[in-house]
C-alpha cells in the first residue's frame, strides 16, 4: 500500500466532518486574521505573560475544522473563548524560545523578555483571549486572559510591507492548503535571485524525503524576499553583527550552532502581504546552524552543505513537534521529567507509554529495548556511509523502546535506533515520526491519517 493509500478510505467521512467545521467557523468568524502580540517575561521561577498590541491582518490562513482542539499539547496554549459561555472557539498549541530558555541555568540567575506573536480567525463579536504556558511537568506555570473586542478603534492594521514574493508551490485557496511561508535574513537587494533559488531549495529538501514527498500537494509554499542592509547573519561568537531585517544570530543560549531570531514582530510584519501558518527563515550564511521550534518558527543556514537535512530535521521540529533523539548528559536541566510523558510523539518517559507508539510494537518486544551491537561498539554517525544498506534499514525502521533521547542517556527513550531526528546521516523518518508528520496534516487539512 502506499502512502496516498492511507488517505482514501477516509475521503467522504472527512469532507463531510469539513463541511460540518466550516459552518461552524463561519458562525463565529470572518475570513480575517486577528494578530496577538505577547511579552513573555521572568525568570525560572515566575513567569509573565503581557499582551503587547491587536493587529488586523489579511485573509485568515489556519483551519476551519477541529477549532476547539490542538494537534499536540505543546507547552503552551491559546484560546479564543465565547465572553458568556466561556466555550473554546478555536484552540492552538506551541512553544516558544522563552520556554526554553527557562531550562538553561541563566534563568535561575537573571529575568529576560521575549517576543511571540500568534494568529487566531477574526472573531464576529466581542470574544475572551486565553493563554496559558506549561512548565516541564505540564503544570500551569503562566497565563492571562484579555478581552478583545473586533470593533476596537486602536486594533490597527498589520504594518504593510514591500517585499516581493512568489508561490513555489500552490495548491489551492489558503483555506484549503497548508501555508507555509520561507522568508530570508541577511538577503541584500541584489541578492532576491539569490534567495528565491535557496528557497526553492528549500521545497527541494522537503520533496526529497518522505512523507513530505507524498504530502506536498497539501501544501501552498510561498517565498518573502525580505530585503537586509547587510549580507549574512550575526555570528557572536566571531565577532561578527549585521544589520538585518530579522535580526537572525548564532550563539542563542550561547550554543554556538543555535541560529534563532528574538525579533519575531520584525517576522510576522515582513510577511504582511502573504497568508501564512508556518514559518521558515532561511539566513543567508555558509555557518552550520539552526533551530524549530513547534508552531512558532523555524531558522536555518542557507549554505551550508547539510542545509537539505538540517533542513528537514528543523521542520520536523517546528511542523510536526518532533523531538530530537540525540542524547548527552551535560546539559544543566533536563527537559523531560519521569512523572510526566514528553507531548513530542517520537518521546517516552514510559510514564504513559500506551499512548505513544506502543501499537505499532511487534508483539512480544522487550521494554526497553536492548540495542544492536553495533549500537553499542560504534559511533553509528560516523560510520554510517559505511555500514549495509540493509543494517541501515533495520536501524531505521525497527521498532522498538531504545533508551536515550531528549538529550538524556537515561529515562528518555526512542522508538528507533537511528532516524532522521538523531543523527544527519539518516535521511529517513522512522515509522512514528512518519506518523507523526501524516496526523499534523491530517490535522490541518481534514484528511485522515
Amino acid at each position: 500500500m502506499t502512502i496516498r493509500h492511507l488517505f482514501l478510505p477516509f475521503l467522504i467521512i472527512t469532507a463531510l466532518a469539513a463541511e460540518a467545521s466550516a459552518q461552524e467557523f463561519d458562525k463565529y468568524f470572518e475570513d480575517r486574521t486577528l494578530r496577538l502580540d505577547y511579552v513573555f517575561a521572568g525568570n525560572a521561577g515566575n513567569q509573565h505573560i503581557h499582551l503587547s498590541e491587536a493587529l488586523s491582518g489579511g485573509v485568515w490562513a489556519g483551519r476551519r475544522h477541529n477549532l476547539d482542539t490542538v494537534c499536540l499539547e505543546g507547552n503552551g496554549r491559546l484560546e479564543v473563548l465565547e465572553k458568556e459561555t466561556g466555550k473554546v472557539l478555536y484552540a492552538n498549541s506551541f512553544s516558544t524560545l522563552f520556554q526554553e530558555w527557562l531550562s538553561e541555568e541563566e534563568a535561575t540567575k537573571s529575568d529576560r523578555a521575549f517576543e511571540n506573536c500568534f494568529q487566531v480567525p477574526w472573531p464576529r463579536f466581542p470574544v475572551d483571549i486565553r493563554i496559558t504556558l506549561y512548565d516541564l511537568k505540564g503544570d500551569v506555570s503562566a497565563s492571562l486572559t484579555h478581552p478583545i473586542d473586533p470593533s476596537d478603534i486602536l486594533i490597527r492594521p498589520v504594518p504593510e510591507s514591500s517585499p516581493s514574493y512568489k508561490y513555489l508551490i500552490k495548491n489551492g485557496e489558503p483555506s484549503q492548503c497548508i501555508d507555509l511561508a520561507i522568508v530570508g535574513d541577511g538577503y541584500t537587494e541584489e541578492e532576491t535571485e539569490k534567495f528565491y533559488a535557496d528557497a526553492q531549495r528549500s521545497v527541494d529538501a522537503l520533496a526529497a524525503h518522505e512523507p513530505f514527498t507524498s504530502l506536498l500537494e497539501k501544501f501552498n509554499i510561498v517565498a518573502v524576499a525580505a530585503v537586509s542592509q547587510e549580507s549574512g547573519v550575526s555570528i557572536p561568537h566571531s565577532g561578527i553583527w549585521k544589520k538585518t531585517l530579522l535580526k537572525c544570530h548564532f550563539d542563542t543560549f550561547y550554543s554556538e550552532r543555535y541560529l534563532t531570531t528574538g525579533s519575531l514582530t520584525a517576522v510576522y510584519d515582513a510577511l504582511s502581504a502573504v497568508p501564512f501558518e508556518h514559518i521558515l527563515v532561511l539566513s543567508n550564511t555558509t555557518v552550520y546552524g539552526g533551530g524549530g521550534i513547534y508552531n512558532s518558527i523555524l531558522t536555518c543556514s542557507a549554505d551550508h552543505p547539510t542545509f537539505p537535512k538540517v533542513l528537514v530535521h528543523e521542520f520536523g521540529h517546528s511542523f510536526a513537534g518532533l523531538g530530537d533523539e540525540y542524547y548527552y548528559d551535560d546539559g544543566f536541566n533536563p527537559m523531560y521529567t519521569p512523572e510526566k510523558e514528553p507531548w513530542e510523539p517520537n518521546l517516552t518517559t514510559l510514564a504513559d507509554f500506551g499512548s505513544k507508539w506502543a501499537d505499532l510494537l511487534p508483539p512480544g518486544t522487550p521494554v526497553p529495548t536492548p540495542e544492536d551491537s553495533i549500537e553499542k561498539e560504534n559511533d553509528v554517525r560516523r560510520i554510517w556511509n559505511s555500514i549495509p544498506e540493509e543494517t541501515r534499514k533495520r536501524l531505521n525502521s525497527h521498532l522498538g523502546v531504545y533508551e536515550g533521547g531528549g538529550y538524556l542517556s537515561k529515562g528518555v527513550y526512542r522508538p528507533v535506533q537511528e532516524c532522521r531526528m538523531k543523527i544527519n546521516e539518516c535521511e529517513d523518518f522512522c515509522p512514528v515520526c512518519t506518523r507523526a508528520i501524516f496526523r499534523t496534516v491530517s490535522f490541518y487539512t481534514s484528511t485522515a491519517e
